[in-house]
């Protein structure tokens, strides 16, 4: 019995210029020459795909620590601004509480006012050994420094929100309220209080101020309102009445000529007539009343300021 590689013969041969070279391989060698050329080309193979691989990740991670560090340099940067907004913040707080006590509002509790948690410094060393997790905690951090200076913001403008109402409200009331003198000039007569009327010298309760002025002298609305009279009374003569509003109203007696009438709208500084001795009166002056829901008030409290616009 033959042995089963000695019945085939492989020659390869090839052509040179000196001639023809043929090599002998019997099937036994050929597979094994076969095989040592699949090993090599195999571990080349493997060799090269592992260093590509390697080449690959090394790119990869000098790619990724870079982008992580322009990460870490704008949080870095963005950390700053928001300890900027920070420091604005506090400054506005004051001026909140300034402006609160100016209006004579309460000031916000301070339980309120600590929203949220403070921030702290980049620690730009974390970034060299583990990025990712770096840069993932840091932006945690700033996210509840945004939202607490998020808070803190509206909370302020809510404050300011409720300041202004309440300017706005102080601005209409005050615009209600008679503050200036009615006539320009002229000296103070008969006052608010008890007094001996001067035409029948029984003593009676006075309820405004009499101002001594020439006839023809100009009145001026002390504050914002609506007239309500504007006409002749027997004891009066002609006069006004005027409703601010906030429960005050103004009384003007003894008037030679009128300058409005029923329902008109007037702003404080406008003239509401001139002033006469019209009615029961002994000489030309004006009789100027103050009322509060009703009740008379000494007009010389509400003297704040002079006349006309």
């Amino acid at each position: 019995m033959k042995h089963p590689f000695s019945q085939k013969n492989y020659i390869i041969q090839r052509e040179t210029d000196s001639g023809v070279r043929q090599w002998h391989f019997n099937r036994r060698q050929v597979i094994m020459l076969s095989s040592a050329t699949v090993i090599v080309l195999g571990a080349f193979l493997f060799t090269t795909a592992d260093l590509l691989s390697d080449y690959l990740y090394q790119k990869r991670l000098i790619e990724f620590k870079s982008n992580y560090s322009n990460v870490a340099q704008n949080l870095e940067i963005l950390r700053d601004r928001l300890e900027q907004i920070d420091v604005q913040m506090n400054k506005i707080e004051e001026k909140d509480k300034a402006i609160r006590t100016y209006a004579g509002m309460p000031e916000i509790d301070q339980d309120i006012r600590k929203l949220g948690i403070g921030g702290r410094a980049l620690d730009s060393k974390s970034f060299s050994d583990n990025l990712a997790p770096a840069v993932n905690k840091e932006l945690s951090i700033l996210e509840l420094d945004v939202e607490r200076l998020s808070r803190e913001i509206n909370l302020e403008l809510t404050s300011y929100e409720s300041i202004y109402e309440k300017v706005q409200e102080d601005i209409s009331r005050i615009s209600k309220i008679p503050s200036i003198r009615p006539v320009e000039g002229g000296y103070l007569n008969s006052s608010y209080g008890y007094r001996n009327d001067p035409i029948d010298n029984v003593r009676r309760f006075h309820q405004g101020q009499d101002i001594t002025v020439p006839t023809g002298t100009p009145i001026y609305a002390p504050a914002d309102g609506i007239i309500k009279r504007a006409y002749y009374v027997g004891g009066f003569g002609n006069h006004v009445k005027i409703n601010h509003g906030s429960g005050y109203s103004t009384v003007f007696a003894h008037l030679s000529k009128l300058k409005v009438k029923y329902g008109e709208e007037v702003k404080r500084g406008d003239i509401i007539g001139l002033t006469g001795n019209t009615g029961r009166s002994t000489a030309p002056h004006l009789h100027y009343e103050i009322h509060y829901y009703g009740t008379p008030q000494n007009p010389l409290d509400y003297f704040f300021t002079v006349s006309s616009k």
